[in-house]
């Protein structure tokens, strides 16, 4: 593949529901610019873009893949992502690294939750965008119809730049508005197009539609807005160049169909991705820092500019090992080269540098600004670093990759697998920042977190896969704890006579709570040396020991309460710290039952992104989950809604959110206090812990 400028690159982010054929329609493009040699098919297993055993088996996208074509003198990086909302990370990395997106939406289908969640990830990063109503060869497909929730769901700046010629069974070409000419397909390939006049049934549709496109072409422009007012007519290059500025710019979103399967207007459409969307030049300058500071400091999208590059994915290929895929902004980079980590001011030896295209790897001697490639075998880089020139270093704005919404308890199914298992998530973890995995301290499990079932799933199966480990997963123990709510006095003694040397300590405690939050405090307030003082650090000792287990309800620890020593007695021979710390966990055990001792249960702050109308039915659910909303911001068409809710409840909240708003809310959530269980549920919970320990 030769080397193109920067401005003949287009970096192009495929988005859409799962299902809506964006893997099929990138194989078209891939098939119709020579860069593949077949037609691959996703159900076939055969597809350039979803390669890896888990797409392959599932017949879905579950990684972002990059494949070039070249076009009309210039060079289409596509970005396939997955469409559904467990995989979201692959989509937030893509578009971060785009310069462009387009949005496929179904024919029949129209606009779906995924579509919707995922422009909103597009409207994030300001990214122009194209609309493609795809699959139009299917029956009941409505291009009308989709059009017209496309503009009541994304805005009136989505306007058709093409009408199907046909639909469904009979869809066979498209009106191109653009340049008002029918572009027809003459076989089955999909690669004969035969140029037309617009059939005259569509002509008067056709020029109302040139009218509208026009009239938006004009307003990105003063000069041609003036012309345009003045009743002079645009140019065709006129009207393509104040086009394309409106798409750059967002005010305008032009709307295409195609059938991917049937390679039926592909080409057209293609040929607008090089005519209407932006190059790196285009998107301008990238803003990041200096290394160390928050001095901002920029890079044009020049070869002639010192290298910078970000890290959007890591991949481990069983084969190369690890897989480095970045975005160059600026310079150039070569094969077997220095390079510096200014994310981790580490310099990295670079090797072989590749284009990617699926899971093949094109070999060339260097990449230049504005281009995606890939390197092997880099030891210190992860996703969402910053590659640089080292003396002129800068830091790009990482990825903000979303955080994981459902938490499970990982087992090892057989014994011994519990180091692999936590190696093996370890090096999953490089490849997908939205897998989190942490050692529970409390409860003692290892907690593996993701965006949803079907995430944690394949985790688990490539875990077994890849590194030979097996894993359970099960909803996690909810880390309570006790404390107590009243004040005593209680007395330890410690007293043993085996022959010989005996045991012997006693003390005298008083017990009492403190506010929420505040752990544990010990006070000595022993006079006259009742307590000789070598003793009475084993005293704390022994009450701090007695912490971690010593709630007498149901085992949890104790927190927020203070032990004050006031009093004891020792024995010339037999007392020693041993017996101090015995005796002060007696006390301890004894005051727990005196005090009033209660389950305290861990709170979250869940903060809720949902379509006006499913709000009432989030609300009642959070009453339902015993949580308490703190109130309601608008968002643009979503209201976010803000709750305290137990944690207990929140464990497989995605699924019932998903259920609820049919897939479009979103939610975060983090720990904000602990607070005193209901005695109903706290029956339940001493009975559980009873059944652990019995077991």
């Amino acid at each position: 593949m030769k080397k193109y400028r920067v401005d003949q690159l287009r970096n192009l982010a495929i988005i859409s529901h799962g299902g809506a054929g964006k893997t099929t329609l990138a194989e078209a493009m891939l098939f119709l610019g020579g860069a593949v040699d077949r037609f691959g098919k996703v159900d076939d297993g055969t597809s350039t873009m979803d390669y890896d055993p888990d797409e392959v088996k599932r017949k879905i996208s579950i990684n972002a893949s990059v494949a070039p074509v070249e076009w009309n003198g210039h060079k289409i990086n596509l970005i396939d992502t997955p469409g559904y909302s467990d995989f979201v990370g692959e989509v937030v990395g893509a578009l971060r690294i785009a310069d462009a997106a387009m949005v496929l939406v179904d024919a029949v289908s129209g606009v779906e939750v995924g579509t919707e969640l995922n422009w909103r990830h597009a409207d994030d990063r300001k990214l122009p965008r194209l609309v493609v109503v795809n699959r139009m060869d299917r029956e009941n497909a409505n291009f009308d119809k989709v059009l017209g929730s496309i503009r009541e769901i994304f805005g009136n700046s989505a306007v058709a730049a093409q009408i199907p010629i046909g639909e469904g069974d009979k869809f066979r070409g498209v009106a191109d508005i653009i340049h008002m000419k029918a572009f027809i397909s003459s076989d089955a390939s999909g690669k004969n197009v035969v140029e037309s006049p617009i059939p005259d049934e569509l002509a008067d549709a056709a020029l109302e539609l040139r009218e509208k496109l026009v009239e938006y072409a004009a307003e990105s422009d003063e000069e041609l807005l003036n012309k345009y007012l003045e009743g002079e007519e645009l140019t065709q290059e006129e009207f393509e160049r104040g086009l394309a500025a409106g798409v750059a710019d967002g005010s305008v979103v032009p709307v295409f169909c195609a059938s991917g399967l049937r390679m039926v207007g592909v080409k057209p459409l293609m040929d607008s991705i090089v005519a209407l969307l932006p190059s790196p030049v285009g998107q301008g300058a990238v803003i990041g820092r200096l290394p160390g500071s928050e001095d901002a400091t920029e890079r044009r999208p020049d070869e002639t500019e010192p290298f910078s590059a970000l890290v959007f994915k890591t991949m481990a290929d069983p084969y190369v090992g690890k897989i480095t895929m970045f975005r160059v902004y600026s310079g150039v980079v070569k094969s077997d080269s220095q390079v510096y980590n200014a994310s981790k001011d580490k310099v990295e030896r670079f090797g072989q540098v590749f284009l990617i295209k699926g899971k093949q790897q094109i070999a060339v001697a260097e990449v230049g600004a504005g281009d995606i490639a890939g390197v092997a075998k880099l030891s210190e880089t992860t996703t969402g670093d910053t590659l640089s020139d080292k003396d002129k270093p800068i830091v790009l704005d990482p990825i903000k990759f979303p955080s994981p919404v459902l938490s499970m308890a990982a087992r090892a199914k057989s014994k011994g697998d519990e180091d692999k298992i936590g190696q093996g998530l370890t090096r999953l973890q490089e490849e997908d920042p939205t897998l989190r995995y942490t050692k529970e301290l409390e409860t003692g499990e290892l907690i593996v977190a993701g965006m949803g079932e079907v995430h944690l799933d394949i985790i688990a199966e490539r875990l077994k896969r890849k590194f030979g480990a097996e894993m359970t997963l099960d909803t996690p123990k909810v880390p309570y704890r006790e404390t107590i709510k009243g004040t005593v006095k209680v007395e330890g003694r410690h007293k043993k006579q085996t022959g010989g040397r005996g045991q012997f300590g006693h003390v005298w405690i008083e017990m009492s709570p403190l506010p929420t939050g505040s752990g544990f405090e010990f006070e000595d307030k022993v006079f006259g040396g009742a307590v000789p003082r070598q003793f009475i650090p084993a005293v704390e000792k022994g009450l701090r020991e007695g912490l971690p287990e010593g709630g007498i309800l149901a085992g949890f620890p104790l927190v927020d309460l203070k032990c004050s020593l006031y009093d004891g007695s020792s024995h010339p021979v037999d007392s020693s710290e041993m017996a101090f710390k015995i005796a002060a966990q007696l006390a301890l055990k004894k005051g727990c039952q005196e005090a009033n001792p209660v389950i305290l249960e861990p709170i979250v702050k869940a903060e809720v992104t949902v379509p006006e109308e499913y709000m009432g039915d989030v609300m009642g659910d959070f009453n339902k989950k015993r949580g308490r909303i703190l109130g309601m911001e608008p968002e643009g068409r979503y209201q976010v809604v803000k709750a305290l809710v137990p944690m207990a409840e929140m464990f497989k909240y995605s699924i019932d959110l998903r259920s609820m708003t049919a897939g479009r809310g979103t939610f975060t959530t983090e720990f904000d206090h602990y607070e005193e269980v209901p005695f109903s549920v706290a029956e339940k919970v001493i009975e559980q812990a009873k059944k652990e320990k019995e077991s």
